[in-house]
């Protein structure tokens, strides 16, 4: 989950969608960093081998009770790990290229904090380093420019996140009624989670004329489409199975036959 990590007035910790979450994360809370610093990062949860766990990190953001959250942050602390840096000193650094702001938080972070740490950057060998996150079932790799500086509030051509999809082919069973959302299911029969992701507006109406022809059942605020010998099938890139082996974030691809 991304995170400002500001000292510019006391700690404050901000979410990309500038929500304030500084009480919640009480163990990100150091001296060792210095005055007038913010930056840019991510918190983990990491599991038993080492990897993010972005589930078990959902379960602790949730955690918003004052009574809790101090007993969760011993339990379940999580870690940020900074990749950029936006001012220094009290002073605007994102104006500087890529490299030069490196060096600044290699400057600030020490390298002996438990649960503040900076990601190293590695030159070159984006293919090889690819193959190793894939190998290792990770979630993707960013490409940024060497001289790129830092845009704030934008999505910037000189940064480039590359993700590690997994693909199937699996069941359209129906509908949320409410808002969009395809029901999913695998050839098993098994539920697969629900598709809001990256259907265009002619995919959405072939699965509407679908449901017309074999009729839905409505429970609540779902439509399944009737079970028959018709089934609608598509494929779909997903970022990776939940721990109750749900899709996580599928986007469709194309239909399948």
């Amino acid at each position: 989950m991304r995170l400002l990590y500001s000292t510019m007035n006391g700690f404050n910790f901000y979410t990309r969608h500038q929500n304030e979450v500084t009480e919640r994360f009480p163990e990100l809370v150091t001296g060792q960093i210095p005055k007038g610093t913010i930056l840019d990062g991510e918190i983990i949860i990491a599991d038993e081998y080492g990897k993010p766990d972005f589930e078990e990190l959902m379960s602790r953001f949730q955690v918003s009770s004052p009574k809790r959250i101090p007993i969760v942050s011993k339990v379940k602390p999580v870690t940020f790990c900074a990749f950029d840096v936006l001012y220094d000193k009290g002073k605007k650094v994102s104006h500087l290229p890529l490299t030069d702001r490196k060096e600044i938080l290699d400057e600030i972070i020490p390298d002996d904090l438990p649960l503040i740490t900076k990601v190293l950057p590695i030159n070159g060998n984006g293919k090889a380093l690819f193959d190793l996150v894939k190998q290792q079932q990770l979630e993707g790799i960013v490409l940024k420019k060497k001289d790129s500086n830092y845009e704030i509030g934008k999505r910037s051509n000189n940064w480039l996140k590359v993700v590690n999809y997994h693909y199937a082919t699996v069941e359209i069973a129906g509908f949320r009624k409410s808002e969009f959302g395809w029901l999913l299911r695998f050839p098993d029969g098994q539920p697969a989670g629900i598709m809001e992701l990256g259907v265009p507006p002619d995919a959405r109406n072939l699965a509407h004329q679908f449901a017309k022809i074999v009729g839905c059942e409505e429970v609540d605020d779902y439509a399944y489409f009737t079970k028959g010998r018709e089934t609608l099938q598509c494929k779909v890139k997903y970022r990776a199975l939940t721990k109750r082996g749900l899709l996580r974030l599928p986007s469709f691809v194309e239909f399948a036959s």
